[in-house]
Parts: structure tokens; sequence; C-alpha cells
């Protein structure tokens, strides 16, 4: 009888995951989400294999079976716009979601400037507290890196907007999404899925990068690998409080008992010298994959007449942490590596001759040092004001080398793959009107490559959501980084032709200028509604066939000569061409003879034309226009909108 018992029991148990088995759906479909409108609508979700799922949204029931892995999948018929509704999702229990609207669903993705929140924007907290939209919704995708695709999201929820849930959501999704919905009064959906400081090839599947040859050692190696990211980077964790508990990952100039190197009196004879402002990654070998801490150090002569006033120690900004000393002794220090450092020195620190400057740079990753422009490091007593750019004395805290290395030098969030794994996949096959994108920063030093690994991502995209003409709209780069007097060729320059060589040749694509709404000194510009804006006319014109929208700046497409001058022609002329005077007075347009040397010409408007002339340049055979790294947006259309960098020869740089 206990044998029997103890059998029957066993087979129970079998049996009692089958029977207790819940539909369960994926977090984007949940309740105040909006549906696209207008096409066809898949569902998914799991429960147990086998189980009949029953989905009933506005009076219709769609039926389906879920398979031996326990996923199920769906299409609801296409919806018109509307709502609220209720939809019914029914096996051996019932989910009933609420408030669900019909209308556009817009996929926001990129890196920071993408992700940068509203309420650190230009006019971003009055913009919040006005957004009271509830036929707008909202979600945001959790950051999540990883080595294979995933099918759900770590969290997430949709909700409806209102200034408390859009305070922190994507500034350019939110102004994008307002416009759309005031334009076509729809429900819009906003899924915001980005990551800052991130590569394009990290939101690329594995297939799609496979046909690009420079990504296959890295894929290869990516696909031997067994633990996780978050696995191989606890370990590496691991490694590194074993390391900085050891002698050797002491900072030696903190050393008890000894001098630290803010000492004025420390020798410095072993110390070696890089030039400031600037990242030492790019100016210092030795530094070149150092991510800890370095110390700098320069002496300051002040006249008799600065002794004992109160100094401004200005040092621009420093990534990502400093404590700062005068004379030996600690006058400030902060931990934002975009924040302006700017610290008051009591008079009885500063004397006549000598003074020492030392600044503890801690780097925990990707560029360290002392950035920003010369004429923000300078040291001001009275109407004295002394400049610090120039070359420092530094010196690594640690052996560089010694301290461990780890697994992924970038994070694990800029390994090919890893966002569309973690963060694009999961929201498969969730039905888009189309996608926003802003990106292109952290591929700036490989445009060459980006002009093939571009298209592919959006071919990839487009091939996962199954709408080979999914609309896709993206923001070229804005102005930042300072340019020289002359015509200079740029890393930025060149990445800006590649997106636009991508808005001209794949189909159904749409580019919104940001050159004039940028920064020299901020890689954020905080104007955010006006990129937005931009892409929201590009949407009417590329996602809803619009035509009388004028959602791009002229766009040159021919080049002629005429008696020593260039005549440039244009399409999207809005209503005609306008130049704008330049702060500088230089037009932004430089031409070259056969020689390639670049010199700012003059222009002028001529109907739908622009002619140019340089003096010293009687046979001129080519033309660059903003073409740097902030140049002035001078040509615009009576629209309003700005024209694109561009230039007409292929020279090699």
């Amino acid at each position: 009888m206990k044998l029997c018992s103890l059998s029957l029991f066993a087979g129970c148990l079998l049996v009692i995951p089958a029977a207790q088995a819940t539909v369960r759906l994926p977090r984007l479909v949940s309740s105040h989400m909006v549906l696209q409108r207008n096409a066809p609508l898949p569902l998914w979700g799991w429960a147990a294999p086998g189980e009949a799922v029953n989905v009933t949204f506005r009076g219709k029931t769609t039926q389906t079976t879920a398979g031996p892995d326990g996923r199920w999948k769906l299409s609801l018929p296409a919806q018109q716009a509307g709502g609220p509704f209720e939809l019914e999702v029914k096996g051996t229990n019932t989910l009933r979601l609420t408030d669900v609207l019909v209308g556009d669903v817009w996929l926001a993705s990129g890196q920071s400037n993408m992700e940068w929140p509203l309420r650190d924007t230009e006019k971003g907290a009055a913009a919040a507290a006005a957004a009271n939209h509830p036929r707008i919704r909202l979600f945001n995708v959790p950051n999540r890196a990883e080595l294979r695709p995933q099918a759900e999201l770590t969290g997430g929820e949709w909700q409806a907007c209102t200034p408390q849930s859009v305070a922190g959501f994507s500034a350019v999704a939110y102004y994008f999404g307002r416009d759309l919905q005031q334009q076509y009064n729809v429900p819009i959906g906003l899924i915001a899925s980005e990551w800052g400081g991130t590569a394009a090839e990290a939101w690329t599947s594995a297939e799609a990068l496979r046909k690009l040859p420079d990504f296959q050692p890295k894929l290869a190696s990516l696909a031997q690998q067994t633990g996780s990211f978050a696995e191989q980077e606890a370990a590496y964790a691991t490694r590194l409080r074993t390391w900085q508990r050891s002698p050797e990952g002491q900072d030696q100039g903190l050393v008890p008992g000894r001098p630290t190197w803010a000492d004025p009196n420390l020798s410095t004879a072993s110390w070696k010298t890089m030039p400031l402002p600037g990242i030492w990654e790019a100016s210092t070998p030795e530094l070149s994959d150092f991510d800890g801490v370095v110390w700098l150090r320069r002496d300051l002569t002040l006249p008799a007449s600065a002794a004992g006033q109160p100094l401004t120690l200005s040092l621009a900004q420093v990534d990502d942490a400093d404590s700062t000393f005068f004379n030996g002794v600690a006058v400030g220090g902060m931990r934002d590596y975009a924040a302006p450092r700017r610290y008051t020195v009591p008079a009885t620190l500063v004397r006549a001759g000598r003074n020492v400057v030392t600044v503890r740079v801690t780097d925990t990753g990707s560029g360290g040092g002392i950035w920003g422009k010369p004429a923000e490091m300078t040291a001001t007593v009275g109407a004295t004001t002394v400049p610090l750019a120039g070359e420092w004395l530094y010196r690594p805290a640690t052996t560089p080398g010694s301290q461990p290395r780890p697994p992924y030098p970038g994070g694990a969030q800029n390994e090919p793959t890893a966002l569309y794994n973690g963060m694009i996949a999961p929201l498969l096959p969730y039905a888009l009107k189309g996608v926003i994108w802003y990106q292109g920063e952290s591929n700036a030093g490989r445009a060459e490559q980006y002009q093939q690994l571009f298209p592919v991502l959006i071919q990839d995209w487009r091939s996962r959501w199954q709408q080979p003409a999914l609309p896709f709209l993206f923001v070229q780069l804005a102005g930042y980084m300072h340019d020289p007097a002359t015509p200079a060729d740029t890393d930025w320059a060149h990445l800006r032709e590649a997106q636009r060589h991508t808005s001209l040749t794949v189909p159904k694509t749409g580019m919104a200028v940001a050159l004039d709404l940028g920064n020299a000194d901020d890689i954020h510009p905080r104007n955010k509604q006006d990129v937005g804006h931009r892409l929201a006319l590009a949407a009417r014109r590329v996602a809803y066939a619009d035509k009388a929208a004028v959602a791009s700046g002229p766009t040159f497409t021919k080049l002629s000569t005429a008696g020593g001058q260039l005549v440039l022609s244009f399409d999207n002329l809005g209503g005609g061409l306008v130049l704008k005077p330049a702060a500088d007075g230089v037009t932004s347009f430089a031409v070259a003879g056969p020689d390639k040397k670049f010199v700012w010409a003059q222009a002028r408007v001529e109907g739908n034309t622009v002619v140019l002339r340089a003096e010293g340049v009687p046979n001129p055979v080519a033309v660059r226009y903003a073409w740097g790294n902030n140049r002035p947006a001078t040509l615009y259309n009576k629209a309003g909108l700005p024209a694109s960098p561009f230039r007409s020869d292929t020279w090699p740089r």
C-alpha cells in the first residue's frame, strides 16, 4: 500500500506543473500599452506546452496553442485607432489588460543624446510640468547587455505621459511623439531603448554582423564564451578587489608615513610630462589603456602682489573625479566628468613666486584626464590671470599593467550584438510604425566602417520585424568640439558624411540635421525640442506620406564651374535658399583647386543655386560645406531647415 501510494504521489507531482501552468505575457504586452493601428498585431507569451490560448480584443477572439517550448504566438487583425479598450488572454487562467490604446508605436534608440532625460534639457522642467498627455504612452527599456538574444526584458512598464513619468524619459522621443500626436490626433506609443556611450555594432544582431568582415574575429570569440557578461564582470570585480588590497594596488602617492605626491617639496625628477587639457589615452602612450589614478602637477609662478590674496583655480573638466591641492593642501574635488572645476584657494596658501598645483585624477573607464578648452585652465588672483594649459608633470599611482584587465575594456554594452540581444530582441515582434535613432558619436573614428555598418543595422531591424519598408529616421551628429581657423578634415565630418550617404541610398529613411543645435563644449546639446521636431517632420514625409511637409534642408545635388567660380545646385529648396551670416564672418563654404588645398570662399545665392569664389583659387574644382567638427550652419531653406554638411570630392584624408 505504501509503495502504491508513493508511486501515485510521484505521478501527481509530474502532472502538477502542467495543471498549474499559467498563461504569461511579456512585459511589453501589458495594460496601458499602445498597439499599432492599421497593421496585423502579433502577440505572444508563454503557457504550458500544448495549452490552448484565446485572445479577445474588441469583440473578436483569436486562438492558438502553445508549442513544445511553451511559447505561443498569434496575430490579431488590423485595428483602427482608438481606445481605451480591454484585452483578454485566456488559458487555464485569465489575464485582463485594461486601458489599451490603438495608434502609432515608435521605437527610440541610440546612445546618450537619445537617452538624455527631458528634465535635464533646455526648458525641460517647464515642458515636463505641462506634459499631461494621456494619449501618449511611454515604455522605458532597462539597460541590459547579453551574449545571446533574450526572450524577455528585465523590467519596464507602459505609463501614461504625465509630468512625473516623462521627466526622466528621452527628451527627443517625447518631443517627437508630442508633435506627431498633435499633428495626427491618434494615440502614440514610445518605446525608449537606449544606452549612452554605445557603438552601433552593439545594437546589431550576430547574423547581420557576419556580413561585415571587420567583426568576424570578435563574433567568433563571443560565440565561444559560455559565461554571461554579468558573470565575467563579477569575476573581474573579485580580481580587482584582490589587487586593490595587495601592495601593488595601493596608491603610491598616499603611502602612510611618506610625503604625499601633493607635497610641494617632493622631488619630481622621475615624473614625465603630458599636454593638458586633453585625455591621456590620446596623448600619452604609457597610459593608452590605463584606468585608475594619475597624479598631475605643475608649478605656478605668481607676482609679489598676489601673496596673501585669495586665488581662483579653474581646471576645465576632469574625467572622472579629482582631488585638487594647492601647495599641498586640499582645496576641492568632484565626481562628475562634465562639471567645470572652479575652486577658491584661501589667501593663506597663496605665495609670491613658486606655488604648486596638484590634481589627483581618478579615471573609472574610457577617457581620463583634464579636458576642455585651454582658456578654461587658469589661476586668477586679483587682476592677474595665469594660464595653466600646457605641459604638466604626471605619475600613475600604480604601475601601468599591474591592474587586472577588465574582460570588456569598453564595457560589455559595447561588445558587438550585446544590446541587440538584451534590449532589442525582447521587443520582437511588437508591431511598430517606425524607428527614430540618435547615435554615431561612439563610431566617429570609424566613419568608413559606419557607412557599411549603419545600413546593415537598418536592414537587420527591418528583417527582424518583418517590415521591409519600416521607416527609419535618424539624427545627424550635432556640432561639437572646436575647429581651427582654417578648413579642417575631422572624424566628425566623415561620420556625418556616412550618415548623409545612408539617407540618400537607403529607402524609407530620413535624416534630421542638427549641426546648428550643437555645443562646441558639450557632446550633449540641451536643445532637444528642435531635434524631436525635425525628426517629426521627417516622419510626416517618410512614414505618413505627407508630401506637403518640408522635412529637409537644402540637399546638394550638383556642382558646375563657370568663369573661375563654382555653382552649386540643390533639392529640397523649401521655398528658396537662404544664406545666414556666421559669427566669425566665414561662410562655411571652402573650395580647392587641383592642389587639394581648401580655403574659405565667398558665397552668394543666385536663384536656386549658390555661387562660390575664393581669392587665390583661379581654378576651383571641389567644395566642402560645414566640413569639420562644429562649423556654423550658414545655408538654410526658407522653411528654416539647415543643409547637411557635404563635400563634392572623394579625396582621401
